[in-house]
């Protein structure tokens, strides 16, 4: 894809979507370049020495070449296959290793979802450089974002935000899976998915289960919960209430048979905490 960039102008029903696009772009920048490059509108030229502030949510996927990004949390090195997340409202500078240049895919955008996302979520909060790799669905995702902009046919920056999350996600997904490809403690807590799966309508000790595998417990639920996004024990109990969820809808069994038959001891106990997981009691959803 040839060099491309477009500065946007969203309208107040864009605003109101949530995530908005103010700016796209793929720039290459070859070695020993002048670097920024002078025809961009004052609002995002900056000299190195000043550095600048930016009025949107910046995510800068850099495919080739090398350099650097500061900030107030530091001085971070960028390589192929890195994310440069810039922040509305804080300020920045970054720019390639003179004698190598770089090959940058940005897009900009502002909006309560992308303050929600880049600033309040703990997930991605904080970081700057995030090294993802190279993905096929990253750099395909920003070329849609692009062919989107390049029509703006009517809904394309509705169209252009769910890609932007779709972005994130898949940003998330990376930095998780770089976590644990290949580690042993992938492969048991896959087995542990599998055993707390094949035993819902009953106890199991996760702990001993731990042991087996000669790993501590406390490091295992850390992981698990790390790499599943829930603790092991509440995983198996989310289980069991999808699963009681779906007999009270497909079955006549009473809410007392499906109760005990998931492994709990009281129906009381039972109702309880499929209230507090679904918002509705057994009885409500029965009837």
């Amino acid at each position: 894809m040839k060099d491309y960039f477009k500065y946007l102008t969203p309208g107040e029903e864009d605003r109101k979507w949530g995530l908005f696009l103010n700016s796209v772009g793929k720039a290459h920048t070859p070695p020993n370049s002048t670097y920024p490059p002078t025809d961009h509108p004052s609002g995002y030229y900056f000299s190195w020495n000043n550095g600048r502030t930016l009025d949107e949510y910046q995510i800068n996927y850099i495919t080739e070449g090398e350099g650097i990004l500061e900030n107030k949390q530091g001085k971070f090195s960028v390589k192929p296959g890195n994310l440069m997340i810039v922040r509305k409202d804080e300020w920045h500078r970054y720019r390639p290793v003179k004698s190598k240049g770089w090959t940058e895919n940005y897009i900009g955008f502002d909006g309560d979802f992308a303050h929600h996302y880049l600033h309040v979520n703990k997930i991605l909060q904080g970081q700057s450089v995030i090294q993802c790799g190279f993905h096929e669905e990253l750099i395909d995702t920003y070329y849609k974002i692009f062919d989107q902009v390049k029509k703006e046919e009517p809904g394309f920056q509705h169209i252009a935000a769910g890609l932007v999350i779709e972005l994130l996600g898949y940003i998330v997904a990376f930095q998780k899976q770089r976590d644990f490809s290949g580690k042993p403690i992938e492969k048991i807590i896959q087995k542990a998915r599998y055993e707390i799966r094949n035993n819902i309508d009953g106890e199991i000790d996760l702990e001993k289960l731990a042991q087996i595998n000669n790993i501590g417990y406390s490091y295992f639920r850390k992981m698990f919960k790390k790499y599943t996004g829930v603790a092991p024990h509440q995983y198996h109990l989310d289980l069991k209430i999808m699963r009681a969820r779906q007999l009270i809808l497909s079955t006549d069994k009473s809410i007392k048979e499906i109760s005990f038959e998931l492994g709990f001891q009281s129906i009381h106990y039972f109702s309880r905490i499929f209230k507090n997981k679904t918002g509705i009691s057994p009885v409500e959803l029965r009837k």
